[in-house]
Formats: structure tokens, sequence, C-alpha cells
């Protein structure tokens, strides 16, 4: 019998060893996590958690008793020191070796902090990533206090919704010129930036952070317009990195993240990768998707190839966000994008924006509008496209196109 290991027990990890189970491995799995905790969602952390809308244990993925069930040998609170890749073992930071005939690395992605030269060690300064973090920060959400948000991509603008539906105070900067300036278009950025208006949040765009301030905690902060903020707390949302260190000193290739072929290969014989610490290649490029259905698909195709499947992952890029009563569902991926079709929702506060590349659509974003996203989500897909006149037109069937 072989011994499979898999380094990382987030989402691509379960859904990897669940998948390897599913599919009749009988090989001995081993599932390492850093925290002290099983497998658990994260976009619930910044919404339904945080409010106090979903006990801890709603956030598992699985059962505990789950990966006993499956002979899976579920090791959380343990870290991996190093990777052998010619000697096929890992050391954990225990000192304990462990051997493996196959490796399946599921680092995932760890958070941007502020440096603390510019104060970010000081107390009740906090990133939104994992189950500890978010637990850290729950006591600070009572009505009337300060909150400054850095950040004003997705996570930024969800815990602003989180923070403003508690009752709090809360001011948001962003030091490029506007909010969601890398991952959206002017359109959707304008959508959001009058829902957050209008629920009180003090928005700040072309505005950075230059210091925080306090006495062994945070006090205040100073702005990039000279403008100085009296706060209580501090969430910093300025973006993710791949967790790659250990790919890196096990001298597998990195390309912004673990390279890895179609399948999933890494650079070095037996050793895989999925999630966000992978970049794979994507219509002749490559490309590392940071979410939830990347995970548990490019995770559930490893897990097949490492059984000699020989599957190409071929991606589905969707994405989705939840701020106030908004569901924000994305499809596609808008890179290379020359114009933005605005297409009305049924109700008032909804609608759509298609991204076309000349006469190609890449992309939706679906503000509350489930309809325009099923729709888009299947045309694209099929590798199919639908014309720019038909989506601006609310009156258009577009569910012919799905046919075609």
């Amino acid at each position: 019998m072989g011994q499979i290991i898999v380094v990382g027990a987030g989402q691509a990890g379960a859904s990897l060893v669940a998948k390897l189970r599913a599919q009749g491995c009988e090989d001995a799995i081993t599932l390492i996590g850093e925290e002290p905790v099983p497998p658990y969602q994260r976009p619930p952390l910044s919404k339904a958690y945080l409010l106090g809308e979903m006990a801890r244990e709603r956030l598992y993925l699985r059962p505990e008793s789950f990966y006993a069930e499956q002979g899976i040998a579920l090791r959380t609170g343990t870290g991996v020191a190093a990777i052998d890749p010619e000697a096929r073992h890992v050391t954990l930071t225990t000192g304990e070796v462990l051997p493996f005939d196959q490796l399946a690395l599921t680092t995932g992605s760890s958070p941007i902090r502020l440096p603390a030269a510019i104060g970010g060690d000081l107390g009740g300064v906090y990133t939104v990533r994992g189950l500890a973090d978010v637990d850290a920060m729950t006591g600070e959400f009572s009505e009337g206090r300060r909150v400054l948000i850095v950040g004003g991509g997705y996570i930024g603008l969800e815990a602003a919704a989180v923070a403003a539906k508690k009752g709090l105070q809360v001011t948001l900067v962003e030091m490029a010129p506007r909010i969601l300036q890398r991952v959206a278009a002017p359109e959707t950025a304008d959508f959001f930036r009058t829902l957050h208006r209008s629920h009180g949040v003090d928005l700040r765009e072309g505005v950075g952070l230059d210091r925080l301030t306090g006495e062994g905690r945070v006090a205040a902060a100073e702005l990039s317009d000279g403008s100085r903020l009296e706060v209580d707390f501090v969430i910093v949302g300025i973006g993710i990195r791949p967790n790659t260190a250990l790919a890196e000193a096990a001298g597998l290739a990195i390309e912004n993240g673990i390279r890895t072929d179609a399948q999933g290969r890494t650079s070095a014989a037996d050793i895989w990768a999925a999630g966000d610490c992978a970049s794979f290649p994507y219509r002749g490029g490559r490309i590392r998707l940071e979410s939830v259905p990347n995970a548990i698909d490019q995770a559930e195709v490893v897990a097949a190839n490492m059984l000699g499947a020989g599957q190409a992952y071929e991606a589905t890029p969707w994405f989705w966000s939840d701020q106030y009563d908004v569901k924000l569902q994305i499809t596609g991926l808008n890179a290379g994008y020359d114009r933005v079709i605005r297409r009305p929702g049924a109700k008032e506060g909804t609608g759509s924006h298609w991204y076309y590349a000349g006469e190609q659509l890449l992309s939706v974003d679906a503000m509350s509008d489930p309809r325009a996203y099923m729709v888009a989500k299947k045309v694209l897909d099929a590798g199919g496209s639908i014309p720019a006149e038909a989506a601006a037109d609310p009156d258009a069937d577009l569910k012919i196109y799905m046919r075609r």
C-alpha cells in the first residue's frame, strides 16, 4: 500500500482527499494542516460567521468523524518544515519524518500584512483570512466603534459591509484611484461605491495609509492626504500571496505560485499542487485562481490524476461576493476587455455588466441578477458568446444562446 500526503487542510486539501477515497484509492492518506481545527469554509468567515449568524461547527466542510471513517489521518495543528523530493519524505515541525509515494501541496495563500514600520504590528490591527483571525476581532464589533478598512477589494468591501450592518462607524481607504481597480470595471465599482455610501461608509479613493499610531494598540491613522483619523481598530484587506515557501525551498519551479502542468504536476516527480497556491496553463498563458470553486474543481482533477486519469484541468472561473443584501456573482475572466455593456435587472438595484473584447464575451458581473449570471456562465463554460446588442437589450431572450 502506498503513502499519500497532502499538505494544507483547506478547501483544496479537503476536496482532494475526499475525491481520492471516492475514486477508490486504497493508499494510506495523511492530510496535514497547521490550524487546530478540521478543514472549514472560508467565505462565511467575513460574512455570516463574523455577523454571528453561523456557528463554528457549521463552518466545517465535513464532520471531523468523516476523516476517520474514510481512513484519512487528519493531522491538525501540525506544520511541515521541509520537503525532500529525492528522499520522498516530509519533515514536520515536530521533527517527525513521514515518507510519501505521492505528495500534494494545497498550501493556499496568506494575507499581505502592513509593515511593522508603519504600525502594522500594533494591537487592534487585523487581517481576514483564517478562523483565528475572525475570532480575534469579533469582540471589536460593537455599535458606535470606529473601524478603518484598508483596501477596496472584495475582502475590504465585505468587511466594511459587516461593520456597517453592525452599527460601526466605518472608513474605507483605497490608495488606487477607485475601489476594485484591479478586478472590475468602473461600472461595477460605481455600483458598489454607491451601495456602501448609502449605508454610511466613509469611502475614500485615491487615499493611502501613511502610518498607524498608538501606544501598543492602534489609536489613530495618518493618511496620504494629510488627514488623521482616530480609530478603535483596523482591518487590512490589501491582497494575498500564494504560500510557496515550502515548495521553493524544495527546489520546485515557482511562477506566481507553484508551477504545474495542465494535470497538476509540479516540476518534481510525484508531487502535485492545487488551489490558491498553484499556477497552471490557461488559454495559451498561465494563471492562478483564488476562489473556492477553483480549489474544489482543481483538487478533484488532481486527485483523479494521482490515480492515473491523465485529465487536463479546464478551468471555468466563477466567483461571488455578498455585501449587504446584494449578491455579486462573477463568471469568466475580464482580462483584456475593451468595452462593458450594462444590462438592467428585473428589479431596481439589480443588473449586470458584460465584458467584451471585440465581439467576444469574456466575463459578467451580476448584481443580484441570478438569471443573467446563469445564462452567461453556461454560455462561457461552453466556449460561446452572446452578441453585445442582445446583452444590452433587457427584452432579449438570452437563453437562445445557450443552445448554440
